[in-house]
């Protein structure tokens, strides 16, 4: 891999193949076993030149836009589940277009849309978002449940019969998370939410299950859904991950374009931008791998890494290596496939990096690149 990783144009996303088909397969178990519906949520992989390798495995997605929809009926070649915060109605009529299922953020929402559905030629299963006010989500960026949240119905706002055409609820608590998170939010939904579990057919619980991480308890999953599924044998039971489909599944390849020091701080600017490029190493935030490089070390060079951006926050550190780092070196960022190349920008007109994806039989197939007229054409 490293020799093909040396080939890519720079700077460059390259997915791996193996690694991913591995996640795969391991989704489609966890799906089979439980006796659940597992499918791929776009907010963190929207890599649409993948999904023919998707498909093989799962064959469905969620989506929380016009947009997202549309690819998932275009590039799925399925309906979506779809959920937004609120729907436009200039956007409505696409949206049932490409959803096979339709969540609502509020009731006010549903009551406003209601008799549009109802009158679409095709079923299409309606459900509400509820809030069960409870996380383990740490990062109050991404905690839905965080008081005064904009996302979902309290308890206390649901009337006790849900609204005729309501045929599902909607849940989604976590944010790369583990199977006993899920077991204590499952606790907290049936004590608040009972009466209304049983008025439904289906159950999304949402994304956040980070299955495919090393020290996640797939077993302590599986068991935790077919128990829930015992106690509520009429539910239909959807997931929706996103990270675990692509995580530690490739790599950010950059190159140092020139190495700075200020007050003894050396930095190593890159052809990549932690601003535009790798959003949330500088949102959550979080410091990322580098492939070769370790944690600050008494006797050894220590660097920071620095974007190509005028932005003054653009950088992340610090590393340690193993020898003084050159100009033109290559610096490979490790995990950097989901909730990465969706979230991007081309602010400043920093140049973008290239899509590549690292086939099983270790050639290297360039998908996507990027160059002025992608940038000036956001903006005509």
């Amino acid at each position: 891999m490293q020799d093909a990783l040396l080939q890519a144009p720079s700077p460059c996303y390259v997915l791996d193949e193996t690694l991913f088909r591995r996640n795969l397969a391991l989704i489609r178990s966890v799906k089979e076993r439980a006796g659940v519906d597992i499918i791929l949520a776009f907010k963190a992989f929207a890599l649409w030149k993948a999904f023919p390798i998707v498909r093989e495995y799962i064959q469905c997605s969620t989506a929380s836009s016009v947009h997202e929809a549309c690819l998932a009926l275009e590039e799925m070649k399925s309906l979506a589940h779809t959920y937004s915060p609120a729907y436009t109605d200039a956007d409505f009529d696409e949206i049932m277009r490409c959803s096979s299922h339709i969540t609502f953020n509020s009731l006010r929402q549903y009551e406003h849309f209601a008799a549009k559905v109802a009158a679409y030629p095709r079923h299409i299963s309606c459900g509400i978002r509820i809030n069960p006010e409870f996380s383990d989500v740490e990062t109050a960026l991404y905690n839905p449940c965080a008081p005064g949240s904009r996302l979902g119905v309290v308890a206390e706002q649901l009337p006790p019969l849900l609204p005729r055409g309501i045929e599902g609820l909607h849940f989604h608590t976590l944010c790369e998370s583990t199977s006993y998170d899920l077991e204590r939010t499952l606790q907290v939904v049936e004590k608040r939410f009972e009466p209304w579990l049983q008025q439904v057919k289906w159950l999304n619980m949402g994304g956040g299950h980070l299955m495919t991480r090393k020290d996640y308890n797939v077993e302590h999953l599986i068991a935790t859904l077919l128990a829930f599924k015992e106690r509520h044998p009429h539910l239909q039971i959807i997931m929706e991950p996103g990270s675990a489909f692509a995580w530690q599944t490739g790599v950010l390849v950059t190159t140092i374009v020139d190495i700075v020091e200020n007050h003894g701080i050396r930095t190593a600017i890159l052809d990549a931008s932690f601003a535009c490029h790798m959003p949330d190493c500088l949102e959550m935030p979080y410091k990322p791998a580098i492939r070769g490089a370790v944690e600050p070390t008494a006797g050894m060079p220590v660097y920071r890494m620095g974007g190509n951006s005028c932005l003054s926050g653009d950088f992340v550190g610090d590393w340690s290596f193993d020898h003084e780092l050159q100009i033109g070196e290559r610096i490979i960022f490790e995990d950097m496939i989901h909730y990465t190349i969706v979230k991007t920008t081309m602010f400043n007109g920093v140049s973008h990096p290239s899509i590549a994806l690292l086939k099983s039989d270790g050639n290297l197939q360039l998908w996507r690149t990027f160059g002025y007229d992608d940038y000036k054409n956001r903006m005509a």
